[in-house]
């Protein structure tokens, strides 16, 4: 059985992705384990990994047998806002049909149809960030921009106070790190700079949700506070997750588009129309996932591919290397903007397919527009690219524009 040494344990990148370089373009690796060991069990993580499209598509649709549910406590949230904020409910870590409960009542409100009549207010949004860069012919994209716009939307969204976004983003980072190293050392200093940055966040928000119980506003922390089906730890956790998923992903979609639109060459057919932006940015999804990797565990014992896997046992499936499954797209290894069909899992699939999916697609529709239609020339300098370690994007793409 798992435990939660054994998640943190899985958190670690498999040897053969430690380096930058491997870590930037994990892609040959994937090929290979695809090809020659497409179900396999990684002793030091004590890990399953599945790289094969049909497999991935298979533990994702299954939550019956691949459940979402990391915890090993079995614990019962108590009501008590600010006790063990290490135990937290939330729509990602549930299954049926607690899982329903969690996101139902949120689900309508990221639904592309209401999405739809918030785009003026994420133009407004996306132009006041690109006005900061008319005295200038050079920024940092993705600390000036793919940082900011996504954070900026969902504080709104959560109606919480975007000036924060430094200390948002800190929280952030700390949820989903990786062990800097595969010392025991490292991964003690990770666990405790993710409870530091949880307990943190818990006690923000169960404050706000305290100050919103009786509130009638539009924004989701009161949502959240004035809902009768959540108890208040659920309330804190899907107020967490919302911050957390609805900036990390976006930043890396974001920055992952401009990095493949320059090596690709393509940024002036984008920017003229010639190639159509939403479905190049599908193609980004496939080619750069912003998530490489998503976790679940065993509820009994299950066969796949041939090989047997024990009740409890951590599998991690990766969704760049199933984007890449020759038996599923042709030529993956390319980057083809305008790809049909294109049916990656850059945002997972069944029960936990992204909630913020549409409003993720739509906010990288208007950043890429507003972005290549203000400015003649955008330019990246991909001469030093850096690899952020918890999910897939870049620390920093200095972009010249005029």
């Amino acid at each position: 059985m798992q435990s939660t040494d054994s998640v943190d344990s899985a958190r670690q990148h498999p040897a053969a992705l430690q380096s930058r370089d491997a870590h930037l373009a994990p892609f040959e690796w994937y090929a290979e384990m695809r090809s020659e060991a497409p179900v396999h069990y990684d002793e030091h993580r004590k890990t399953w990994d599945v790289f094969r499209y049909e497999d991935v598509d298979h533990v994702l649709r299954n939550y019956e047998q691949f459940s979402a549910d990391r915890s090993d406590r079995g614990d019962d949230p108590s009501d008590d806002a600010g006790s063990d904020m290490t135990v937290l409910k939330t729509m990602i870590s549930t299954d049926p049909p607690e899982h329903e409960r969690l996101r139902g009542f949120v689900n309508e409100r990221f639904q592309p149809g209401i999405l739809r009549d918030y785009r003026p207010r994420l133009e407004e949004l996306t132009d006041e960030l690109i006005d900061g860069f008319e005295d200038t012919d050079r920024f940092d994209f993705v600390e000036e921009f793919a940082v900011p716009f996504p954070v900026t939307v969902i504080a709104e969204l959560l109606g919480i106070p975007a000036e924060r976004r430094d200390q948002f983003r800190e929280w952030s980072n700390a949820l989903i790190a990786r062990p800097d190293d595969p010392s025991e050392e490292a991964v003690q200093r990770m666990r405790r700079q993710r409870e530091t940055a949880q307990r943190e966040m818990g006690q923000y928000f169960a404050k706000l949700l305290e100050e919103r119980r009786a509130g009638e506003g539009d924004d989701l922390v009161t949502l959240a506070a004035t809902a009768d089906e959540l108890n208040q730890q659920e309330k804190i956790g899907f107020c967490m997750i919302l911050l957390l998923a609805g900036n990390i992903t976006t930043t890396n979609l974001l920055t992952n588009a401009i990095w493949s639109f320059e090596e690709q060459g393509v940024m002036d057919a984008v920017q003229s129309g010639d190639i159509d932006r939403k479905r190049a940015i599908e193609e980004v999804l496939r080619y750069r996932s912003p998530i490489q990797e998503i976790q679940r565990v065993t509820t009994e014992n299950v066969e796949l591919s041939g090989h047997e896997i024990e009740a409890g046992e951590i599998v991690n499936v990766w969704v760049g290397a199933a984007n890449r499954d020759p038996d599923v797209f042709d030529e993956p290894e390319a980057f083809r903007p305008e790809r049909s069909p294109n049916q990656h899992l850059a945002f997972g699939k069944g029960i936990h397919y992204c909630l913020g999916a549409p409003l993720a697609r739509l906010e990288a529709d208007i950043a890429l527009d507003r972005l290549l239609t203000r400015f003649d020339r955008l330019d990246g300098d991909l001469s030093e690219l850096r690899p952020i370690s918890s999910h897939y994007g870049l620390r920093s793409l200095p972009c010249r524009i005029a």
